[in-house]
Protein backbone atom coordinates (compact mmCIF):
# COMPACT_ATOMS: atom_id res chain seq x y z
CA UNK A 1 0.00 0.00 0.00
CA UNK A 2 2.85 2.38 0.87
CA UNK A 3 4.47 1.75 -2.56
CA UNK A 4 1.17 2.55 -4.34
CA UNK A 5 0.91 5.83 -2.39
CA UNK A 6 4.52 6.71 -3.27
CA UNK A 7 3.95 5.98 -6.98
CA UNK A 8 0.71 7.99 -7.02
CA UNK A 9 2.64 11.05 -5.81
CA UNK A 10 4.33 11.13 -9.23
CA UNK A 11 0.98 11.45 -11.01
CA UNK A 12 1.04 15.31 -11.10
CA UNK A 13 4.49 15.25 -12.69
CA UNK A 14 3.37 12.66 -15.24
CA UNK A 15 0.31 14.77 -16.08
CA UNK A 16 2.46 17.88 -16.52
CA UNK A 17 4.82 16.07 -18.90
CA UNK A 18 1.91 14.56 -20.83
CA UNK A 19 0.13 17.92 -21.17
CA UNK A 20 3.37 19.59 -22.30
CA UNK A 21 3.94 16.84 -24.89
CA UNK A 22 0.36 17.12 -26.21
CA UNK A 23 0.47 20.92 -26.39
CA UNK A 24 3.89 20.79 -28.08
CA UNK A 25 2.53 18.26 -30.58
CA UNK A 26 -0.53 20.37 -31.34
CA UNK A 27 1.49 23.53 -31.89
CA UNK A 28 4.15 21.72 -33.90
CA UNK A 29 1.61 20.02 -36.15
CA UNK A 30 -0.37 23.25 -36.49
CA UNK A 31 2.67 25.23 -37.55
CA UNK A 32 4.21 22.53 -39.73
CA UNK A 33 7.28 22.36 -37.51
CA UNK A 34 9.51 19.34 -37.22
CA UNK A 35 11.19 17.68 -34.27
CA UNK A 36 13.31 20.71 -33.34
CA UNK A 37 10.17 22.84 -33.13
CA UNK A 38 8.43 20.16 -31.07
CA UNK A 39 11.36 20.12 -28.62
CA UNK A 40 11.22 23.91 -28.35
CA UNK A 41 7.51 23.87 -27.65
CA UNK A 42 7.82 20.97 -25.19
CA UNK A 43 10.61 22.69 -23.26
CA UNK A 44 8.78 26.02 -23.35
CA UNK A 45 5.47 24.67 -22.11
CA UNK A 46 7.14 22.45 -19.48
CA UNK A 47 9.28 25.24 -18.07
CA UNK A 48 6.36 27.68 -17.99
CA UNK A 49 4.17 25.16 -16.17
CA UNK A 50 6.92 24.24 -13.70
CA UNK A 51 7.56 27.91 -12.97
CA UNK A 52 3.85 28.59 -12.49
CA UNK A 53 3.65 26.04 -9.66
CA UNK A 54 6.73 27.57 -8.02
CA UNK A 55 5.35 31.11 -8.32
CA UNK A 56 2.25 30.23 -6.28
CA UNK A 57 4.48 30.12 -3.17
CA UNK A 58 7.95 31.40 -3.98
CA UNK A 59 9.17 31.43 -0.37
CA UNK A 60 7.97 27.86 0.20
CA UNK A 61 9.58 26.77 -3.04
CA UNK A 62 12.87 28.43 -2.05
CA UNK A 63 12.82 26.64 1.33
CA UNK A 64 12.55 23.25 -0.39
CA UNK A 65 14.94 24.10 -3.21
CA UNK A 66 17.65 25.17 -0.77
CA UNK A 67 17.65 21.67 0.70
CA UNK A 68 19.23 20.12 -2.40
CA UNK A 69 20.24 22.60 -5.11
CA UNK A 70 23.97 23.35 -5.10
CA UNK A 71 23.63 27.11 -5.69
CA UNK A 72 20.41 27.64 -3.75
CA UNK A 73 21.98 26.08 -0.63
CA UNK A 74 24.28 29.10 -0.48
CA UNK A 75 22.06 31.78 -2.04
CA UNK A 76 18.50 32.52 -0.96
CA UNK A 77 18.39 35.17 -3.71
CA UNK A 78 19.05 32.51 -6.34
CA UNK A 79 16.41 30.24 -4.82
CA UNK A 80 13.85 33.07 -4.96
CA UNK A 81 14.87 34.05 -8.50
CA UNK A 82 14.82 30.51 -9.90
CA UNK A 83 11.09 30.40 -10.82
CA UNK A 84 11.54 33.64 -12.75
CA UNK A 85 14.63 32.27 -14.50
CA UNK A 86 12.67 29.15 -15.41
CA UNK A 87 9.74 31.23 -16.72
CA UNK A 88 12.12 33.36 -18.78
CA UNK A 89 13.67 30.23 -20.29
CA UNK A 90 10.20 28.83 -21.06
CA UNK A 91 9.19 32.02 -22.87
CA UNK A 92 12.53 32.06 -24.71
CA UNK A 93 11.91 28.51 -25.96
CA UNK A 94 8.38 29.36 -27.08
CA UNK A 95 9.50 32.51 -28.90
CA UNK A 96 12.76 31.06 -30.29
CA UNK A 97 14.64 34.10 -28.90
CA UNK A 98 18.43 33.67 -28.89
CA UNK A 99 18.18 29.88 -28.91
CA UNK A 100 21.89 29.12 -28.43
CA UNK A 101 22.00 31.17 -25.20
CA UNK A 102 18.71 29.58 -24.07
CA UNK A 103 20.15 26.10 -24.62
CA UNK A 104 23.40 26.91 -22.81
CA UNK A 105 21.63 28.38 -19.77
CA UNK A 106 19.32 25.36 -19.67
CA UNK A 107 22.25 22.95 -19.88
CA UNK A 108 24.05 24.75 -17.05
CA UNK A 109 20.99 24.92 -14.78
CA UNK A 110 19.96 21.32 -15.42
CA UNK A 111 23.51 20.06 -14.87
CA UNK A 112 23.67 21.87 -11.52
CA UNK A 113 20.23 20.50 -10.67
CA UNK A 114 21.21 16.97 -11.65
CA UNK A 115 24.34 17.06 -9.47
CA UNK A 116 22.41 18.47 -6.51
CA UNK A 117 19.65 15.87 -6.77
CA UNK A 118 22.20 13.07 -7.24
CA UNK A 119 24.15 14.14 -4.14
CA UNK A 120 20.96 14.37 -2.08
CA UNK A 121 19.85 10.91 -3.18
CA UNK A 122 23.32 9.52 -2.41
CA UNK A 123 23.05 11.03 1.09
CA UNK A 124 19.70 9.29 1.49
CA UNK A 125 17.75 12.49 2.06
CA UNK A 126 14.00 11.87 2.14
CA UNK A 127 12.76 15.28 1.05
CA UNK A 128 10.15 16.79 -1.17
CA UNK A 129 11.11 17.83 -4.69
CA UNK A 130 10.62 21.54 -5.22
CA UNK A 131 9.96 20.96 -8.94
CA UNK A 132 6.21 21.41 -8.46
CA UNK A 133 6.56 24.12 -5.82
CA UNK A 134 4.59 23.60 -2.63
CA UNK A 135 1.30 23.02 -4.46
CA UNK A 136 1.90 19.34 -5.12
CA UNK A 137 3.87 16.81 -3.11
CA UNK A 138 6.38 15.04 -5.32
CA UNK A 139 9.27 13.25 -3.58
CA UNK A 140 12.87 13.92 -4.55
CA UNK A 141 13.88 10.75 -6.37
CA UNK A 142 15.38 9.25 -9.49
CA UNK A 143 12.32 10.66 -11.31
CA UNK A 144 13.57 14.17 -10.43
CA UNK A 145 17.05 13.17 -11.52
CA UNK A 146 15.67 11.87 -14.82
CA UNK A 147 13.67 15.06 -15.36
CA UNK A 148 16.71 17.33 -14.86
CA UNK A 149 18.97 15.10 -16.91
CA UNK A 150 16.39 14.73 -19.70
CA UNK A 151 15.81 18.47 -20.02
CA UNK A 152 19.55 19.12 -20.03
CA UNK A 153 20.12 16.48 -22.70
CA UNK A 154 17.24 17.84 -24.81
CA UNK A 155 18.81 21.33 -24.64
CA UNK A 156 22.18 19.83 -25.62
CA UNK A 157 20.59 18.02 -28.55
CA UNK A 158 18.96 21.26 -29.74
CA UNK A 159 22.31 23.04 -29.42
CA UNK A 160 23.99 20.39 -31.55
CA UNK A 161 21.21 20.43 -34.15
Amino acid sequence: MKEAKKNSSYWPLAVLVLVAALVASAISIGTGGGMLHWMHFFMGVSLCLFSMFKLFDIAGFADGFQMYDLIAKNSRTYALAYPWIELTLGVAYLSFVIPAITYLITIILMTIGTVGVFKSLQEGLDIRCACMGTVLNVPLSTVTLTEDLGMGLMALLMLVL
